[in-house]
């Protein structure tokens, strides 16, 4: 028996995840802290509500880069650990998603199939010597480091308590690679799947072309080293795209989804469907100057600095009867 206070042989000796590591289970022994997670058998766990998760991984003196993937489903409900089946709103959730105290990247996720991936790098003077590594998980409206009127442009627009029943599906732990494929330009599909951007949810990795942003607003994410965006600027280019008319019989909803369609083939017709951007605010830090907008026929193109330490939060204005898309992103 060893000295008080010290450990024994009684002891169970808990062994760190040795990167590159694919967590997928929440009954490991690596997982040695969660607060407000109930841990799984086929995904790390489902958060009650904001929480988080902690990882001992051996990171040796080196810098690693984290993968974080989140999803909904029909359990995604607020309660849903007592028993409740209160069905999920038609609301997005905005969340934050921080390790050892830091905003690392938002995920916004809309619909009961959602899925999203953050994506960060921590430096080896990030991760203590013991190895733990925190993910947490909060909303919006939680925690600190969120400026009051990133609060306030999604109140009310934006489910309350975002977390409640998410899943955390998977974490990755690696070395951060020497070079990723840095292409000149990306369409909106893969802007969300790179986690360049949030909108609602990855649709499908394979699938490329427009993303469109029903939630009216998108996220902007801190980039990594090396990868799309890293250069400096991204340019952004945005267009509309009218909503189909219902396959219903013929109402007076049908007639006037078919007068929006209308509306709106008229307005790109003659060029005047552009989507407006109202505001981008930093997540930290508050509004950030309106940036240059310039008007190409029906598309907007919007040039931004890459945010580097906060994610920035894109609002769209009102564009009549259309929802905006995410046509493609360049970088400059």
């Amino acid at each position: 028996m060893s000295t008080p206070g010290s450990a024994t042989e009684l002891d169970q000796l808990i062994l760190p995840a040795i990167p590159p590591v694919h967590v997928r289970s929440g009954q490991i022994p690596a997982l040695q802290v969660t607060d407000r997670l109930q841990r799984g058998t086929s995904i790390v766990g489902r958060f009650e509500t904001s929480g988080l998760a902690g990882f001992k991984v051996s990171a040796q003196g080196r810098s690693l880069r984290v993968l974080v993937s989140l999803s909904t489903d029909d359990r995604s409900v607020s309660g849903w650990y007592a028993g409740k089946t209160d069905l999920v709103g038609s609301q997005p959730r905005l969340v934050q998603v921080r390790s050892q105290g830091r905003l690392r990247q938002c995920v916004l996720l809309r619909g009961r199939r959602a899925h999203g991936q953050v994506a960060f790098d921590l430096t080896a003077e990030e991760i203590p010597d013991d190895g733990l590594i925190c993910v947490e998980v909060l909303d919006i409206m939680e925690g600190d480091g969120v400026c009051e009127e990133a609060r306030q442009a999604v109140s009310g627009h934006v489910m309350p308590d975002g977390v409640a029943g998410l899943r955390l599906d998977k974490v990755v732990f690696e070395e951060p690679p020497a070079m990723d494929f840095d292409p000149d330009t990306l369409d909106g599909l893969r802007c969300e799947a790179s986690t360049l951007i949030s909108a609602g949810g990855v649709v499908n990795r394979n699938r490329q072309g427009t993303r469109v942003l029903r939630s009216g607003m998108f996220v902007v994410n801190p980039v990594l080293k090396d990868t799309f965006g890293s250069s400096g600027r991204v340019m952004f280019r945005l267009g509309t795209k009218a909503e189909p008319a219902s396959l219903i019989p013929a109402t007076w909803r049908r007639v006037n989804s078919e007068l929006r369609w209308m509306r709106h083939a008229t307005r790109k017709l003659l060029g005047m469907a552009a989507p407006p951007v109202e505001r981008v605010i930093s997540i930290r830090d508050g509004d950030v100057e309106l940036p240059e907008q310039r008007t190409d026929g029906n598309f907007t193109e919007l040039m931004l600095p890459c945010p580097t330490s906060s994610p920035f939060l894109v609002v769209m204005g009102q564009c009549l009867g259309a929802v905006p898309t995410l046509e493609s992103a360049a970088t400059h």
